[in-house]
Order: C-alpha cells, then sequence, then structure tokens
C-alpha cells in the first residue's frame, strides 16, 4: 500500500519498517478494520480525516478510540493524527481553534462536539541521553544510567514527525494504532494488534525509558489494565515499580486528574490495589497509603479493610451509572482518615480532636495544597464530610430536616452517604427515606411541600446541573 508523504521538516533520518496494514480478510487471527462497524465511527471525526486528505495530508484516526473499537468498547471520543501542522489545519477549519503550550495542537468544534486533531510528533528527547540507557533493561541501573533516566523527563513536545515516529512515541502498543477510515485499513508500527489479542498491556520500547518520559505513564498503565482486564507485560511492571518514586516530579494537576479518573473508572478498588502494589500510592496518596497500614501487618487489615469496602461501593455505582463529582472522590478518599482523627482513641494528630468540621479541614487543606485542588472542591468536600451526621440527627430547633435537604451541598453529601451505607451493608431504609423525601421536594407543587414540612418550606429548590451525573466514560 502507497501512503502519501508527510509535509514535516523533521523527517526520519533512515527509513523505518513498513507499518502492518491489515486489510479485509487476512486470516482468523487478524483483528482487521472490517470487524469495525461503519456506524460505530464520528461522522465529524471522518469530516476531519476526509478535509485533510483531500487537501493531501495524512490523516488517520488514532489511539484509544482505534483501541476501543477493535475490542468491541465505545469510545468516549474520537482523536485525529494527521501531518499537517496546527497552522495548516487551522487555515482548513475555519471552527477550528489552537490550544496548548507544552503540546500545541487544534480543536475543530462542530456545536458542541470537539474533534481533538494532533499533528504527527516526533521524540523529543536528545540522542545523547537516550545512549546512556544501554544494556539490557531488566538490569538494575548504575547511578550515570539512574541520572539518565531522570533527564528524560518531558518538558517539551513539539517536534513535528512522520506517522512512524508518532506511533513509536506513544506509550503502550494498544494506543499506537492508526485507523484510516477512507481505505479501511489498520497501521500498526509497533505490534498493538498482537498485544490486543494477548490481552497484554506493554510499553513501546524501552520500559524504563517510557516511564522515566513520563511517569504519569504508571497510573494510565494502571487504567487500562483494570478497564481493559489486560495482563500488564512484566517488564514494563518491573519499570512501574522502579519509576515510582518518581511521580513525585509530576505535575500535581496531572496526577490528580489520572487518580480522578481511576474512581471514576468503574475499577477503583482494582486500581487502588495495583497503585499500592507498585509502590505508586505511597509517592502519590501517601496519606491514604499510611491509612492503609503495612499489608504484613494483621491488626491493619480491619482498617484497611473498611477503605476498600468504599471503593467497592463506589464501583458498584459507576457500573449503575453514577458518576462522582471531585468533590464526593476527595470526600471518599479521605473519609476514613477523617473519621480517626476525629475519634479521641485513634487520632495521631495532636491534642484532643477539635469539632468535625476543624478536623476535616486538618486533613483535607494539607492534602489540596499539595495537588492543586480547587478551593471551591475543597470546601465542598469538607461541607459533605461533616454533613453526614445529619442524616441520622433528630429534628430540634437547631436542626430542621427540610433546611438541611435544600441546602446546595445536600445532593453530594446525599451520595456519599449512600457509598457510606452501601459500604457497610446496613442503614439502606435511612438512604431511601431522605432520597424519597427529596425527589418529593423537587417535585412537588408549593402546597404539597407546605403540607409535609411547614408553611415556611417555601418554593422547592431548583435542580442544579452538576457534572457529577454524566453517564460514564466507556
Amino acid at each position: 500500500m502507497t501512503h502519501r508523504s508527510s509535509p514535516s521538516s523533521h523527517e526520519s533520518s533512515a527509513p523505518g519498517p513498513e507499518p502492518r496494514a491489515l486489510p479485509t480478510g487476512q486470516g482468523p487471527r487478524v483483528l482487521s478494520a472490517d470487524s469495525i462497524p461503519r456506524d460505530a465511527l464520528d461522522a465529524d471525526a471522518l469530516r476531519v480525516v476526509a478535509r485533510l486528505e483531500r487537501e493531501g495530508f495524512e490523516a488517520y484516526l488514532v489511539g484509544g478510540c482505534v483501541r476501543d473499537l477493535l475490542v468491541g468498547r465505545t469510545p468516549k471520543d474520537f482523536d485525529v493524527a494527521t501531518s499537517a501542522h496546527p497552522r495548516q489545519i487551522k487555515r482548513l477549519f475555519r471552527n477550528a481553534r489552537v490550544i496548548g503550550r507544552r503540546f500545541k495542537l487544534v480543536h475543530v468544534v462542530y456545536g458542541q462536539h470537539i474533534v481533538e486533531t494532533a499533528t504527527f510528533r516526533s521524540d523529543p528527547l536528545s540522542t545523547e541521553a537516550e545512549s546512556e540507557l544501554g544494556g539490557s533493561a531488566a538490569e538494575e541501573p548504575e547511578e550515570h544510567t539512574r541520572e539518565a533516566l531522570d533527564d528524560l523527563l518531558i518538558t517539551e513536545d513539539n517536534e513535528f514527525g512522520t506517522a512512524e515516529q508518532d506511533a513509536r512515541r506513544r506509550d503502550f502498543t494498544v494506543n499506537g494504532l492508526f485507523l484510516d477510515p477512507m481505505r479501511n485499513v489498520i497501521l500498526d508500527y509497533v505490534g498493538g494488534i498482537d498485544d490486543l489479542e494477548r490481552n497484554v498491556l506493554r510499553t513501546i520500547g524501552d520500559p524504563r525509558k517510557r516511564m522515566a518520559e513520563d511517569p504519569v505513564r504508571i497510573l494510565r498503565a494502571i487504567k487500562f489494565a483494570t478497564r481493559l482486564g489486560f495482563r500488564i507485560d512484566e517488564r514494563t511492571w518491573e519499570a512501574m515499580i522502579d519509576n515510582a518514586p518518581r511521580l513525585a516530579r509530576s505535575a500535581p494537576p496531572r496526577v490528580l486528574e489520572e487518580i480522578l479518573r481511576l474512581m471514576r473508572s468503574g475499577t477503583a478498588l482494582g486500581s487502588f490495589r495495583m497503585l499500592r502494589a507498585c509502590g505508586a500510592l505511597s509517592v502519590v496518596l501517601p496519606a491514604v497509603d499510611q491509612f492503609l497500614g503495612d499489608p504484613d501487618d494483621a491488626a491493619a487489615q480491619p482498617r484497611a479493610e473498611t477503605f476498600w469496602r468504599l471503593l467497592e461501593a463506589l464501583d458498584s455505582d459507576v457500573h449503575q451509572g453514577f458518576l462522582p463529582t471531585t468533590a464526593v472522590c476527595i470526600a471518599l478518599l479521605y473519609l476514613r482518615i477523617i473519621e480517626r482523627e476525629a475519634d479521641p482513641a485513634t487520632r495521631e494528630g495532636p491534642g484532643v480532636p477539635p469539632d468535625l468540621l476543624t478536623v476535616t479541614g486538618e486533613v483535607l487543606e494539607p492534602i489540596a495544597f499539595q495537588t492543586r485542588l480547587p478551593r471551591k472542591d475543597t470546601a465542598r468536600a469538607q461541607r459533605i464530610v461533616f454533613q453526614q451526621r445529619r442524616f441520622t440527627q433528630v429534628a430540634t430547633k437547631r436542626f430542621r430536616p427540610l433546611l438541611f435537604l435544600r441546602s446546595e451541598d445536600f445532593p453530594e453529601a446525599l451520595e456519599l452517604f449512600r457509598l457510606r451505607v452501601s459500604a457497610r451493608g446496613q442503614g439502606w431504609d435511612l438512604y431511601e427515606g431522605w432520597r424519597d423525601r427529596y425527589r418529593r421536594l423537587l417535585s412537588a407543587p408549593p402546597s404539597e411541600v407546605e403540607a409535609e414540612f411547614g408553611p415556611d418550606a417555601g418554593p422547592a429548590p431548583r435542580r442544579r446541573r452538576r457534572r457529577g451525573r454524566r453517564p460514564p466514560p466507556a
């Protein structure tokens, strides 16, 4: 098959091997483009690819969408990779905007839908740093090699290249596949098809180098392995263990984003167990890892089990269509630590425990500073943890259930309460009672609200549209 040449100014110095082109009917073990239903492809992404190809550029669907289509999943979004440079793309699409500093790419906008379009990239790392990585990947690196690995951390990523270079600079083989929807073929430069067939997650190239370039790939490896049910290649797993300490050098917002994705994946329990097994949890969430205690400490196991049950309850809810907000995720992660610090018998902090709201701040505020968590999310997480006691509180002059029901934070507080009830395996009737009262308050006319809740009830609260109620990503 003949491919159009890239107009990039950074061509490969030596021709690489031809990609593995997989047209229709190459045998029962080969995953061809024919296994992908045409109606599963995104119409806007096809429009972008077709326009770029008409103008003489290479353009393919790339990455996660190709992987998901081949394993029968519905992609969350469709990304395009092309030989056209960002300014060239923008000239072709009036509905496009160039974004990013570290990694410039183009968003082609169709109404509320965005097709992310990126130029083929080459590896930005110096050959000098790479040359210091010689030897077997399984060997323990010498000190000078460790320094070379430290120098691999990617800070710039705007070197344009060819399709093959772009595939080889990606993280995992299953994410390095290109789909040409115009010719109905898949281009595989990196052995991604074989790994998909074997259900294996493996880095492209030397695992030590890939993880050192971007330690956040450790979190991404866990995300893909648990979501897809794949086994992590042994050398890749060893590189994850070796590079876990380097996560401390990664941008805190990126790390937090990946942690939140793990929590919303429906595989939070397996993900966090794997994070702990490779040593990453002690780096990215040290307070949580410390709370769980030593895996070999029998005395710590009952305490750790209360945390694991919360994640199990979260996974169950996500599989039923619930997607937790950032505030609920943070509250859930640190709930058990807050409970420990609020109890005089188990508190590890100095002095007698102050009130619950203050204890919640003691635990969450340092975490928020460390992870660069927005203040609004921190404050909301504090409030919904504090409000948990309201669900078992008897109505008095100081506590009026109606005002609690009408508070802005009630929906998230109720979601956290449901997860606590599920983890404990008791209190479900109490949760359903609060849920039903809230639903009646939202839907009932003022006269019925007054009859049930009293003359000071006023109008029912307006339902807020929150991102946490979207269906979970595929």
